[in-house]
């Protein structure tokens, strides 16, 4: 059976991935409310 609380202890994040993070908090992303207000920008003019 797996002791979690080892297996915790045990795990390290790839690089990888964070430095997918930084880039990502570096980013202008655009979200869902945005490009629906885009959208109905577009449909109102």
């Amino acid at each position: 059976m797996l002791d979690y609380e080892e297996e915790l202890k045990k795990f390290k994040p790839s690089l990888e991935v964070e430095d997918i993070e930084d880039a990502v908090y570096q980013e202008n992303l655009s979200d869902m409310t945005d490009l629906l207000r885009e959208v109905m920008d577009q449909t109102t003019k």
